[in-house]
């Protein structure tokens, strides 16, 4: 059952169907995990419509793979949803970075140099010199992370 998901877009909020399909589940099944899994509770509007963050998408794909891919049955995936949850929050707890699925790549001594004396400058100058600094710090970020044309 190792069909790829499709990335989850940048939106705050997901509707059951949505859902759905970026986790490959029907809408029922999205209900009945929610009766099972208690860190799932989705925000609910009018009419009683679920809107879902990204961080719960996350965890249906995680609750997913234990059920479906690894074979746990919904009481292990519950406990072992329980043991993640828990580790996450002692991570947190203790000042880690929680950095899943992203790649961490090592900067060379003289760019960590460079980055500690552009530091140092910003931490120097005056509010309009540190924001545009910040400013084009984040546009470089937003190359970085953009798909190559």
């Amino acid at each position: 059952m190792e069909k790829a998901l499709p990335p989850i877009p940048a939106k705050r909020y997901f509707t059951i169907g949505e859902v759905g399909d970026l986790c490959g589940v029907k809408p029922h099944v999205l209900r009945y995990w929610e009766q099972e899994f208690t860190q799932l509770r989705p925000m609910k509007r009018r009419g009683n419509r679920r809107y879902y963050q990204h961080h719960e998408v996350l965890m249906i794909r995680r609750i997913r793979d234990l059920l479906y891919d690894q074979g746990f049955t919904i009481s292990g995936a519950r406990n072992k949803m329980q043991e993640i949850l828990q580790l996450e929050r002692e991570k947190k707890r203790n000042g880690e970075v929680l950095l899943e699925g992203v790649e961490v790549i090592e900067a060379p001594e003289d760019e960590v140099a460079d980055m500690q004396d552009d530091a140092a400058e910003m931490a120097g100058g005056g509010l309009t010199d540190r924001l545009l600094y910040l400013r084009r710090e984040l546009f470089e970020i937003r190359d970085l992370l953009s798909p190559a044309h």
